[in-house]
């Protein structure tokens, strides 16, 4: 099995934060975006992966240290890594025509801007399984149709009539990835724009028109990661389920507390210092942050950020930031200083 990642976007939509790291590496619960998502794949599958192959964007925005994480993430999972370069933002189906040489055998491609929780068994008699989820609201999504069989017969984008409830999420398994690839070709081949950009949606609808069989897997969870308010809301989440399966340490070892109380869940990192601070519930802190005469809650903090004198709830802020001061409902990039 291999599992496709096409990553090459900047996300403008999580700006500040997205200004100087790569939206799929900003962290939800202490880890990346990409590499939880990437493992919580794997554990779903619960099979062999022999590879994982990444499809970046330019290298001076994903470069030679996201190459190593990302290497790393592989290694750690016994998969070999594989890295592309997406030179140009021309959508879904060309990003997935970038990795073309990783192209053959089963394959899971999933794009690296959301995470899910899910289990169940892929269907053996399918060509393809889309992997969905019930919404409340399916005019505002891409959705399914599906015939008597339960077999999916069509895809939809935002329909003003009800179709389905059941949203695609950006995760697709194919038996063997290469009958996708002879199918992008062709959108390529004969310039198949939609909204400006090559779709995977149309090489989808090809397979389709070939008798291929398409299935259903459902998620239970499908958390968004596109801007702050849907960030902060994953990363609670996401906390509360890796409290309850109790297979992670959220809370490093090494935090030095002193006199600071910490409401669960909460991620903590490595050598983060809490000082007549109280934390949580469902707050994420990175590495080596120091936080000090505080309450924080609800939030998210990555590293290298020193906090004094705040009350924040809904909170969102970068690497290397110094902040001191009353505001609460707050988002600040990378290397900010507020004193």
């Amino acid at each position: 099995m291999k599992i496709i990642v096409p990553m090459a976007g900047r996300g403008s939509r999580l700006r500040p934060h997205s200004l100087t790291v790569p939206k799929p590496l900003i962290p939800v619960a202490g880890l990346p975006i990409v590499h939880r998502l990437v493992k919580d794949i794997v554990k779903v599958l619960n099979q062999p992966i022999e590879e994982i192959a990444f499809v970046l964007g330019d290298p001076a925005w994903f470069g030679d240290d996201v190459v190593a994480s990302l290497k790393d993430l592989a290694k750690n999972l016994g998969a070999k890594a594989s890295i592309y370069r997406q030179d140009q933002p021309l959508g879904t189906g060309h990003a997935i025509m970038c990795a073309k040489e990783s192209l053959s055998g089963p394959a899971v491609i999933a794009y690296a801007d959301t995470l899910i929780r899910a289990s169940f068994n892929l269907d053996p008699e399918a060509d393809a399984v889309i992997w969905v989820k019930q919404v409340e609201k399916p005019e505002a999504y891409g959705v399914v149709k599906l015939n008597d069989k339960k077999e999916i017969v069509e895809l939809v984008e935002k329909p003003e009539q009800f179709v389905s409830d059941l949203a695609v999420i950006g995760i697709y398994y194919f038996k063997e990835v290469s009958v996708l690839k002879a199918e992008l070709q062709k959108v390529l081949d004969n310039n198949i724009i939609n909204g400006g950009e090559y779709q995977i949606n149309d090489g989808i609808k090809g397979m389709m028109s070939n008798g291929k069989v398409f299935k259903t897997g459902e998620v239970s969870e499908w958390m968004d990661c596109g801007n702050k308010a849907v960030t902060l809301e994953t990363n609670q989440r996401m906390l509360g389920f890796l409290k309850a399966d109790g297979e992670e340490q959220l809370i490093a070892t090494s935090v030095k507390n002193e006199n600071s109380n910490i409401i669960e869940p909460c991620y903590i990192g490595e050598n983060v210092v809490l000082k007549n601070t109280t934390i949580g519930p469902n707050v994420s802190i990175g590495n080596h942050c120091v936080i000090e005469n505080s309450t924080i809650k609800n939030s998210l903090i990555q590293n290298n950020t020193t906090i004094k004198n705040a009350n924040l709830d809904q909170a969102m802020i970068g690497n290397h930031v110094k902040y001191d001061g009353k505001f609460t409902k707050i988002s600040i990039g990378d290397y900010s200083v507020l004193e």
